[in-house]
């Protein structure tokens, strides 16, 4: 394996051979193939030594269009789908259900936003697939699941209206919508690998779809009960406390652990694993469905003893992937300032949340906060393609995007330091 190193004016220059620096294979997350490790390349410019202050990224900069047929794809298929669902959700609600059920519908699509936001805060992902993700979720999805019903529908008893309700929640709506949601992101897997590589990306982009699906859902439900009920206030207060303020990460869950197994299977990328990893990832996705659309009678004690442990535990395996990717970032940065690309103090103010924020206040003083913030995301982003790199996935690619970022770190730096 070779690369070019800057400063280096002789042609490719070959690694030695590959070895692991101590704390390079963490047993938390990331783990590497000794096969694939590449010690960092050298900084052949002295580092200068800036008073950082102590510990209380530019994005991802890849060019737009590697994933531009997958967002012109996703813009063809979201219009035409709008065709299909604008339709259903007037001819259902009405005009007055339809515009109350959007207003009410944005409220539990506000938490799932700020969560998606919140999660995505250490190294956020591009806006256009986050657009991407949610017009799926929105309108495909839910045109995918009108269009896949209907097969369901022959499939389901009809002697008895009850026995055929509860065989479209417990096994029509888990399959067909878990299918449709997820296919979303077997597409950003396949279609943008470069910004879907870990476990974190899985769950914010499966989170971002889950929210934009359970927004049109909400749509229908809450507009139905003005377009039907006799007394539709009541029922409509009824309705959203079930769905806005009980459960508005009902879906983001289930699709929540579609994307982290999909996660964990994108750090050792291969077309095979993302496939096999959708499979696997719908079965807890489908079953957790139908769990919740079974609760009947016994609907609130099931709701506290085993659905809110269950949000409980989910948003500690939350927290703990966000620590991890944490450390990953600093191990990461650790072996690059031994190539002397940052100094020890720098690899601390950026691997933590509490020296990004002194680093943030420090330049802030100066007028120098948007160079500070561009400084620690590209430091990030840097941290993210050594990952890449050293799990094998694409190395020639990640190595030349390596390169690009150690040109633009020192003026990052600088920018920060004039």
């Amino acid at each position: 394996m070779t690369m070019n190193q800057p400063g280096h004016h002789g042609g490719p220059r070959p690694y030695p051979r590959p070895y692991l620096e101590p704390g390079a294979n963490p047993t938390w997350m990331g783990r590497v193939d000794p096969r694939n490790y590449q010690p960092a390349p050298g900084n052949p410019a002295p580092l200068p030594q800036p008073a950082w202050p102590a510990p209380e990224a530019a994005r991802r900069r890849f060019p737009a269009s590697t994933t531009l047929p997958l967002l012109v794809a996703g813009g063809v298929l979201a219009f035409l789908s709008l065709l299909l669902v604008v339709p259903f959700l007037l001819g259902s609600t009405g005009v007055a259900g339809f515009v109350i059920g959007f207003i009410a519908s944005l409220f539990p699509l506000s938490a799932v936003l700020l969560t998606v936001f919140l999660i995505d805060r250490w190294e956020p992902e591009p806006k256009r697939l986050l657009w991407f993700a949610f017009s799926w979720g929105a309108a495909v999805s839910i045109a995918g699941t009108l269009l896949i019903q209907p097969l369901f529908v022959l499939a389901a008893p009809t002697a008895d209206k009850a026995e055929f309700q509860y065989f479209m929640a417990t096994v029509e709506a888990p399959i067909v919508e878990e299918f449709t949601k997820s296919l979303g992101l077997l597409l950003l897997l396949l279609g943008a690998r470069k910004y879907f590589d870990g476990p974190v990306d899985g769950v914010v982009f499966a989170f971002t779809v889950a929210g934009g699906f359970a927004f049109t859902e909400n749509i229908l439900y809450f507009g139905r009960e003005i377009a039907e009920s006799s007394d539709p206030g009541t029922d409509l207060v009824r309705i959203f406390i079930l769905r806005g303020v009980m459960s508005p990460f009902a879906h983001a869950l289930f699709t929540g652990t579609t994307g982290l197994i999909m996660g964990f299977a994108a750090r050792r990328w291969h077309p095979g694993y993302s496939v096999l990893a959708f499979f696997i990832g719908l079965l807890p996705a489908m079953f957790l469905h139908n769990r919740w659309n079974s609760m009947g009678e016994g609907f609130l004690v099931e709701y506290f003893v085993v659905q809110v442990p269950i949000f409980l535990m989910a948003a500690l395996g939350i927290v703990f992937l966000r620590l991890a990717e944490g450390k990953l970032t600093r191990q990461r940065l650790l072996e690059y300032a031994r190539a002397g690309w940052f100094t020890p103090a720098e690899v601390d103010m950026l691997a933590t949340v509490r020296g990004r924020k002194a680093a943030i206040r420090w330049a802030a003083s100066s007028g120098r906060a948007a160079q500070m913030r561009a400084f620690i995301k590209a430091a990030t982003a840097l941290a993210c393609t050594r990952q890449r790199i050293l799990s094998g996935r694409d190395v020639p690619i990640h190595q030349h995007d390596e390169l690009r970022q150690l040109v633009d770190v020192p003026q990052l730096r600088a920018a920060v330091l004039a």
